[in-house]
Formats: structure tokens, sequence, C-alpha cells
């Protein structure tokens, strides 16, 4: 090292000094963290793996490691088996439950693991591998990780930041596999053009001038390309002496300076090279037997010199890079992959499922054999967690089928597992070409499902759920009726979205009407969202724990679902399905902890919202990127910020109108009522909130409206509408309000505090403050705080300053700003002096840095983050993490008031 800087590594000080920060922090602290490395082909995240990897072990790290391969990506836990097998077969802390599902998740054992078994199995032997030295865990190749270990990496993530375990993870931008990362990435780029002349003049030191200047160019910045363009150069061009090609090869280009390599490869070491690429990572595919090794003779020699491929010690075939396999499988013809494929199923076992996968693709004409084995293999795939993998199989034997009727029943199948495998884009252009063919009557159930999934959750239009899921209930219900393995509770689960989301008379008629006939999940939930009580909270936590793990993926939507209605603290109902294998899971599981984040002051995670709003659209599910929209609604209304209230509201208001949510039109209208309560326009407040909700009209309905209870006794009282605050507690008090869950029991009280007359509001206000876990709902109980402190220091009683500075300090930590102010006043008023912190509201420093300040003015003048990655070379997610490390710094909520702060500065 010299001055911070490796050897190999130049231009990638940044990157290294925060590999070596995680390293330092799991030896130091005992505590993980993750680094999403990711860039284009030839970026240099190899070599910083390879960086990694030596200096963990030179500190006495375990390194762990999978590589993905574009062959193996529908091999469901494929890249999880590269992990954990070994551990798996000395570990002596796994349950029997625990290795029995990570066995049938590596199909060395039959069985249907859940989802949360196999990440808690995984889990499970990290913390064990741990407790002997620091684990180093890299993922190479993220894009082509198979959707289920990427998702059970991600769960790790999530679940060891207490264990010494650094996760270090590269990746291709816009990979499938990438939806599950919401960490930030760090993005490796092209170098700066000074590294990039250092870079070319290490490797390259006697290029002519000329020459040299033309690579850098062409190069842009591209390490792989500064290494490797200059050797595909005649000596006379290096040195300048005969003319360069009019133009060199790049980007994707770079994948023909292997291809070039390889045509000068005799014909039997080119099929040998292109069954590695095809088969890596699989037995056969990679390992050379004697003759292979002859056939080679001295192209392997030259393979190793070129930098394509060498022999690792153990006869494995290894690429060098991962453009060196993809160019080796784009150089060989239609014919020879297949003949490829063919030899590879040959050399693997009858019951392997990657001669399956091999024998699909070597298929040339329809085969109805081996289209029925492909649909058994998808099926159970799926059921094993791995839907998308399931689908693409379910396609591919769709393709070889040489019955219409056998082609639409598996294309049906496959839009199913698609949607659920977090595949909705690919699923709505499955159903859209189902639409145009007649779908057999005995899968019509089935399609309608899937036509109601893909309007649900890509087109945002509930009038297919309405139209079509009663009379799916009904034939799925039927007697001696195929249920399409639990399809039932599935169905039930959209038409209750259906419901929630639109308030339609005829879709909860539909839901009462087969009340009976579903799980106590899916009862739960029903009268959770319509008339839930006491118990009800309860009977959710107690339902989650005995579950029983073969029903763990039909039930996880329902309660979830029943626990965004309840508003219930309890992250065990969440955190249970943490580690189900499909984005349909996941996003729900990330839609609550968002609710959860809001209700519990963990509002500096309000950024995650936007990311996987991103996300979500990025899936096709748009739906659930409006919810998550909606949800950072809440955290802007929260913080009094008008104009980024204003923002999300216009983007998503139209669609709910269209779609008729009311679930989300209402929602809307509470906010506005919040920001203006945070500006003390309370006239405005009560207005927004007499439209949902008449002064003494029975509470009934959806948990959320019992909610408004604080906020419409807060508009009564603040107008001088006493008596209207009274109606409103009666009718909370009649409907039960205060047993629905902790947090209504708080709320009531609070509203109760507030509505109370002089002679017994210290009372009220005590009896709220000790609802059992007040002190979780941060948010409200400052708002508690700051009325009762107000209501102290009116009448000149003892108290008010400490109950205000009580506020002030959760208003500070949570970033509500105009919530501060108001207790600002009214500690002065009390007679206490107030200052401003140093820094922000919270004491941060203030100071940007360039780069946030180059942002903040490109954002000032109306630029989207789109546009301004564009011209700083930022991903957009790189940009909006700047803008919310920015806002604090200025002093504001959102982008809107940038040109205003930039100009006090």
């Amino acid at each position: 090292m010299d001055g911070g800087r490796v050897t190999g590594l130049v231009g990638r000080q940044r990157e290294t000094e925060l590999l070596t920060a995680a390293l330092v922090q799991a030896e130091e602290d005992g505590s993980g963290s993750a680094v999403l490395l990711r860039g284009e082909a030839g970026a240099g995240k190899s070599t910083l793996l390879a960086w990694v990897e030596h200096k963990a072990r030179a500190r006495g790290f375990t390194v762990l490691r999978a590589v993905g391969t574009e062959a193996e990506t529908d091999f469901a836990f494929g890249a999880l088996h590269q992990v954990f097998w070994s551990l798996l077969q000395h570990s002596t802390a796994l349950t029997g439950h625990q290795r029995e599902a990570l066995e049938s998740a590596f199909g060395v054992r039959s069985g249907t693991p859940s989802g949360f078994a196999v990440g808690a199995a995984a889990l499970a032997l990290l913390d064990e591998a741990a407790r002997t030295a620091p684990v180093l865990l890299v993922l190479d190749d993220l894009q082509w990780l198979d959707s289920s270990s990427a998702t059970v990496f991600a769960f790790l993530h999530r679940r060891s930041t207490r264990l010494p375990v650094v996760l270090v993870i590269a990746g291709r931008p816009g990979g499938r596999s990438a939806q599950v990362w919401s960490a930030e990435a760090l993005d490796i780029g092209a170098l700066p053009e000074a590294d990039a002349a250092a870079l070319l003049d290490s490797r390259r030191p006697d290029l002519a001038a000329t020459t040299r200047d033309r690579v850098l160019a062409e190069a842009a910045g591209n390490p792989l390309a500064l290494v490797e363009l200059p050797g595909q150069l005649a000596a006379a061009q290096q040195r300048g002496f005969a003319p360069l090609p009019e133009r060199l090869p790049l980007g994707r280009k770079l994948e023909r300076i292997f291809a070039e390599r390889l045509g000068e490869l005799p014909p039997e070491a080119g099929r040998l090279l292109l069954m590695a690429a095809l088969g890596s990572g699989s037995g056969r595919g990679g390992r050379l037997r004697a003759d292979d090794g002859r056939a080679l003779g001295d192209a392997l020699a030259r393979l190793d010199a070129d930098g394509i491929a060498r022999l690792d010690d153990t006869g494995q075939l290894v690429f060098r890079h991962p453009l060196a396999r993809t160019a080796v499988v784009s150089a060989a013809s239609a014919a020879d992959r297949r003949r490829a494929h063919r030899d590879l199923a040959g050399a693997l076992a009858p019951d392997d499922p990657r001669r399956l996968a091999h024998e699909a693709a070597a298929a040339l004409l329809p085969d109805d054999a081996l289209a029925a084995r492909l649909q058994e293999a998808g099926r159970d795939l799926a059921a094993r967690g791995g839907d998308a993998e399931g689908a693409l199989l379910l396609e591919r034997a769709a393709v070889l089928s040489t019955d219409s009727c056998n082609r639409s029943r598996r294309l049906t199948w496959a839009a199913v597992m698609a949607a659920r495998g977090g595949q909705l884009s690919h699923a709505a252009a499955l159903v859209e070409e189902l639409t145009a063919t007649t779908v057999p009557a005995d899968v019509a159930t089935l399609f309608g499902y899937a036509v109601v999934y893909v309007d649900q959750s890509h087109r945002i239009d509930f009038d297919s759920s309405t139209a079509l899921l009663p009379a799916v209930l009904d034939a799925l219900t039927a007697p001696g009726a195929d249920t399409f393995g639990g399809l039932v509770e599935q169905a039930f689960f959209k038409l209750l979205l259906a419901a929630a989301y639109t308030d339609d008379p005829w879709t909860w008629r539909a839901l009462e009407r087969h009340r009976d006939q579903v799980s106590e999940a899916g009862r739960l939930c029903l009268t959770a969202w319509t008339a839930p009580g006491p118990g009800t909270a309860d009977a959710l936590l107690a339902l989650a724990r005995d579950l029983p793990a073969d029903q763990e993926a039909g039930a996880a939507w329902l309660l979830l679902w029943t626990a965004s209605a309840l508003d219930s603290a309890e992250g065990e109902v969440w955190q249970r399905f943490a580690g189900q294998h499909s984005y349909a899971t996941q996003g729900s599981v990330a839609k609550a902890k968002a609710h959860q984040d809001f209700l519990l002051g963990r509002w500096d995670q309000a950024p995650v919202c936007l990311r996987e709003a991103e996300i979500a659209d990025e899936l096709g599910y748009r739906t659930n990127a409006l919810i998550f929209r909606q949800s950072y609604a809440h955290f802007l209304a929260g913080r009094g910020d008008e104009a980024g209230l204003r923002e999300i509201d216009e983007a998503i208001r139209p669609i709910a109108t269209r779609a008729r949510m009311r679930y989300v039109l209402d929602r809307l209208a509470h906010l506005r009522a919040l920001v203006a309560f945070a500006h003390r326009r309370h006239d405005e407040a009560y207005a927004h909130l007499c439209v949902l909700a008449t002064p003494g009209h029975p509470v009934g309905g959806p948990p959320w409206r019992h909610a408004l209870v604080l906020d419409q006794v807060a508009a009564a009282v603040h107008t001088g509408r006493r008596d209207e605050a009274l109606a409103h507690l009666a009718a909370a008090r009649a409907a039960g309000s205060a047993a629905i869950s902790d947090r209504h029991a708080f709320l009531f009280a609070a509203a109760t505090a507030l509505a109370a007359d002089d002679e017994h509001a210290e009372d009220a206000y005590r009896a709220a403050y000790v609802v059992p876990g007040a002190e979780q709902w941060v948010f409200d109980l400052a708002r508690l705080r700051l009325a009762h402190g107000s209501w102290l220091r009116r009448r000149h009683r003892p108290g008010a300053r400490e109950v205000l500075r009580a506020a002030h300090h959760d208003f500070g930590r949570l970033r509500a700003l105009p919530w501060m102010h108001w207790c600002e006043e009214e500690l002065r008023a009390a007679g206490e002096a107030v200052t401003a912190p140093a820094g922000g509201p919270t004491g941060e420093p203030t100071e940007l840095t360039g780069q946030e300040l180059r942002i903040a003015r490109l954002a000032a003048t109306g630029l989207t983050n789109k546009e301004i990655g564009r011209r700083l070379q930022l991903s957009p997610r790189t940009v909006g993490a700047h803008l919310y490390k920015i806002f604090p710094k200025l002093g504001i909520t959102s982008r809107a008031a940038l040109a205003h702060a930039l100009d006090q500065r």
C-alpha cells in the first residue's frame, strides 16, 4: 500500500477504505454490515472482491463465497448451496427442523420447507461460524443469483447486523436479484481521467503517446477495457509505428475481444470451453477429465495467458472474468449450444435437476414427455419457495407442448408463479398473451385469479376483483373442486384487499359469504378490517406464533394485512415472514415495516419508502409503489412538510381517484389535516377531518378510522367545539375503539385528556401516560406532552417546562420542525430561554460536502433525481440518498425549499 492506495486498485481508495472499515467493525465491535458493489461489466467489482477476500483472510476471517452464473439462475437455492453446504455438513448447532429445511431446499431430501425455516437455518449456520472467527460472505454476479438464494441472502443481511459478519455483494445494475436489496449501493463507476491514466501507465508503460491517448478515450475509465484493449493491438500499433483501427471495441464489445481469442482455438477445445461456460458450477460442466486435458493441449496455456480461463487445483476450468464466460456462449452457434447442453445432460445423473434444465435447453422440437417433466419440476420448485424459477420451467414446458390446451394451462400457471415470484411485469405479459387464446375450462379459475393479480398489483385496477373473484371463490369452494394448491386463501385475500382499498359494499358482502370457507387467518383478517374488538390483536399474535410451518406461505399475506389494520407495535408478525422467498411476500413485509417505522418514531427510515417504491415500480408492482409513496407521505405530514406532501399527493391522488381507492384518498385527507395541525391551522384541520367523519356518528369499519379520534377531538377543542369533541369520544367509546390495540387505547386516552374539563384534565393526562406501551408511540406521545405542557402553562401550574422539554426533544429527534417551534414558543412563554442546538435541529453538522452542494444546487433548479444522476454520473437512488442527508443539514424537509435555503447560506 502507498498512501492508502493498493497496488492494482488504482482509483478505488474510497471503496477499499469502506471495505476495510467493515472488516474492522466486525473485528472490534462484533457487529455486521453489508457493502453492495454495483457496476457494469469490467468496472472492477471482481478485483475489489478479490482484494477484500485477501485482506479478510489475513485478518483471520472465515471467508464464504458464491458466484452467480447465467446458466443456473433458474436453480432455486443454488447459490445458497455454494455458501452453506460445507457448513451444513459440519454443523452441530442446527435443530433437526433447520437441517431438514436446508436439505430440502438443496434438493437432497424430499419435503417443502418454508421460506422462514430456510432463512432461520442459514442464519443459525452463520451464527455458529461467527463464534469461531468473524465471517466475510462474498457474493459475486448478483444479477445471476437465483431469486430464492438472493432473497435469503438479503434476509441474512437484515438479521445478521448483530453478528461479526460482513457481506460484500457485487452485481450489475438492474439485475433481477437486486430487487431485494433496499440498502444503498456503492456504485463502481468509471475511473477519473487521472486514475485511468495511472492504471494504464502501470500496465502498459511502453505505449506510444498517441496510442495511449486513444485507449484512454475509447476506454472511458472502464478498468477492464484499459487493461484488455492494448493487448489486442499489434506491437507496431502499441509503439505507434502502425495506424490504429478505426474503432476500438468498448462496453459490450469487450466480449468480442474474448470471442476473437476463442476463434483461434481448435474445435474440440472450443467445445470443452463452451461446456464449461454452460455448465459452470455443475459437476461435469467445468471439471476436465484426462482426455479432456489432452484435447485442450496447448490451448490450455493459451487460455491462461490470454486471461480467458485457467485450471484450478481441482481440475476445474475457471473463467477469469464473467465477460469471458459470456463471450464463449455468445460466440457459439445455436446448434453448438444445443449440442453442449445435450452433452452436459448426458454426463449428469438422471435425478439431477440440472440435467432436466440442460435437456430443455437442448430441445429443438416439441416434446410432450420433456414438457411434462419440466412442469413437474417447476411446480416442485414453486412448492419449495422458488416461484420465479418455477415459472421459467413452466414457460419452457409450454413452448415444448404439442397440444394448445396444455400450452395454455402451463402458461397460466407460469403467470401465477411469476407474479408470486416477483416478476409481475412478465406475468402481465403472459396474461396478455393468454387473453388472445382460449383458456381451457379446467384452469379458467386459475386464469381469473391471474387476471385479478395483474390488474390489482400492476394496473392498479380493482374492477376485475369485484367482477371475477366472487365467482372464483364460488368455484374453488364447490364440493370436489380443484383448489390449485391453496388458491382459496389467496383469492380471499385479493378480494379482501380490493374491499379494503375501495370500500365497495358488494365486495364486503361477497367476503362475508365465504367467511366460513377460509382458514382462521382469513376469518381473523376479515374481522380486523370490519369489526375489530377486544382480543383481535392477541389472536393475531397467537396465530402468528403457532402457525404450522407448511401453512406459512398461504397465511403470510392475511396475517400481515391483519397486522397493518391493527397498528400493532409487535414486530413479531412481520418478522415471522421476513424469510419468505418472493417479492409478493417481501413487499408486504416492507409495507408493514414502513408503517411501523412511522408509528414507532423511526423516522430516519423514511427514505426507505421511496427506495422500496422504486423497486416496486421496477418489478411492475405499481400498487405497492403507490402505497410506499403514501407511507412516505405520513412522514412528510408528521414533519409538517406541506410542499413535500403536496408533491406526493399530486403524484398519487389521480391514480387513486381513477382506481376508486377510497383507502388512499381518505388517508390523504387525514394527512392534510395533520399538516394543518403542525402549522396550527386548526380550522383547516377540522374541515379535512369532517370529510372523514361527522361528529358523534357511529365509528365502524377499518381500525384506522377508530384511530382518528385524537385528531378529531384535537380539531374540535382547538376550534372551540368542545361538545363535538365529547361526541367523538362518546362514539369511540360506544364502538370499543380503545380495545382494538395498545395504540388505539393510547389514542383514546390522549383524546380524553384533551377534551377533559379543568377539574379532571390533570388526572386524564396522567392516565394517558400510563397506558401500557404509551412510550412506543413517539410522535403521538410528543403531541400529548405539548398539549399537556400548554395546558399547564396557561393555568400557571408547575411541571409545564419539564413536559414541554420532553416534547421538544422528541419532535427534534423526529425532525418535525413546526412542532418543535410550537414547543419553543410555549417554553419561552413559560419563562425558559430556548436556543437552537449547534448544527441542525438535532445537533448534526450542517456543512454540506462538495458532492452534496452540487446535488443541492441542481435539485434546486427543478431537475429530477434521474436528470441529476445523468449529469453527475450517479444513480438516481444515490442522488436521493444524498438529498435526504442534505435536507436536515439545511433545516428543511423537501426539495421545494432548497433554493431558499441555499440562498441563505
